[in-house]
């Protein structure tokens, strides 16, 4: 790395050499600098101000400065005050070193900042795992949503099982309260329709979901289970986004009379929605239909359709190939980093 002496004497001499008769080019070259380099030192000074470079910042601490920082967090009678209480006292008796932050950040670096009172450090919530369905009821996922009454304030509540793989709803029930009991009975009529050994079941963390009579039920049945993060609705993304479509659909009553009106509107609306609702997640094919597999010959049909069409008229097309359909045969719930730049290379480049 040239010194900032060292660009001054050369700067001195190519100017010599240049009043002496002699192109710069050529007194440059015989330095072992460019031309473009001394123009730059001219121009812009002699500080080097690469990234990485030394260089001077006005508002860092000295040494004295922040040795002050250390001894006054150490003394004793800062020895129970927080930061923002130390730089008050200080401030009240006419000393000021630095700011909150700064303190704080001294005492990070020097390892001197740890929780010291009773209650237990907070614990950073895990991602729930990465869980995988390459077919039917291997991955479920089931919540509560509420149903609003005529009369405000009041409502029942939607008991709703989801399969991720094919998004048909494989139970339901609608009750008058939220209520451990109530998901376990959910559980225990579905467990005589099917077997659910082998299922994975996710939810959120609500209490209907963590209590110990359903758990031991799940654990009975064979069923393995998992819960999403507190408030992250990203965690369960399938049965939020089927809350949304009923509450969003264009026959949704807004209200509802009583308890019986509310089942007996969602039973419609599930029955439609599994087998007719053509489900933009799954390339415009019902549940019902990808769950039985006849989702395979819709997209046959499809893609013959649109190649005799292109066939037909090309111009239309040019250069560009015709569309196809394909069935998407593996469904992640909270896929990992990988994956997820496998679904969506752009976001992989903005990364």
């Amino acid at each position: 790395m040239i010194t900032e002496k060292v660009k001054k004497e050369v700067v001195s001499l190519v100017a010599d050499a240049v009043n002496d008769g002699a192109r710069q080019k050529a007194a440059c070259k015989m330095i072992g600098i460019t031309c473009r380099t001394l123009q730059n030192w001219e121009k812009h000074g002699f500080k080097d101000k690469r990234k990485g470079a030394k260089k001077h910042v006005p508002q860092k601490l000295t040494e004295k400065e922040r040795a002050d920082i250390l001894a006054h967090c150490n003394a004793e009678r800062f020895k129970d005050m927080n930061p923002h209480e130390i730089v008050a006292t200080l401030a009240q008796e006419a000393v000021y070193i630095a700011s909150e932050s700064t303190f704080y950040r001294i005492l990070k670096e020097e390892k001197m900042l740890h929780e010291r009172s009773n209650s237990k450090p907070r614990k950073k919530a895990e991602k729930p795992p990465e869980l995988v369905a390459t077919e039917p009821n291997q991955i479920w996922t089931w919540d509560i949503t509420w149903l609003p009454l005529k009369i405000k304030g009041l409502f029942v509540y939607a008991y709703v099982i989801i399969d991720i793989y094919d998004r048909s709803i494989v139970g339901w029930e609608v009750h008058d309260r939220e209520d451990v009991e109530l998901a376990r009975k959910l559980f225990s009529r579905l467990s005589l329709k099917q077997n659910l050994k082998g299922v994975h079941l996710h939810s959120d963390n609500g209490h209907p979901m963590k209590g110990l009579s359903l758990l031991g039920l799940l654990y009975f049945l064979g069923v393995s289970y998992s819960f999403s993060r507190p408030r992250v609705s990203n965690d369960n993304p399938f049965i939020e986004s089927f809350f949304k479509t009923v509450k969003y659909t264009a026959g949704y009553p807004g209200n509802f009379r009583n308890i019986d009106h509310a089942r007996e509107w969602l039973a419609c609306f599930i029955h439609w929605y599994n087998y007719e609702h053509l489900h933009s997640g799954l390339g415009y094919v019902t549940p019902m239909q990808k769950r039985k597999g006849r989702d395979v010959a819709l997209f046959q049909q499809r893609n013959q359709t649109i190649q005799a069409a292109r066939k037909l008229n090309p111009q239309r097309w040019g250069s560009r190939p015709a569309r196809i359909w394909k069935k998407e045969e593996t469904i992640y719930l909270n896929p990992g980093k990988k994956i997820r730049e496998q679904q969506n290379p752009e976001a992989r480049k903005l990364a």
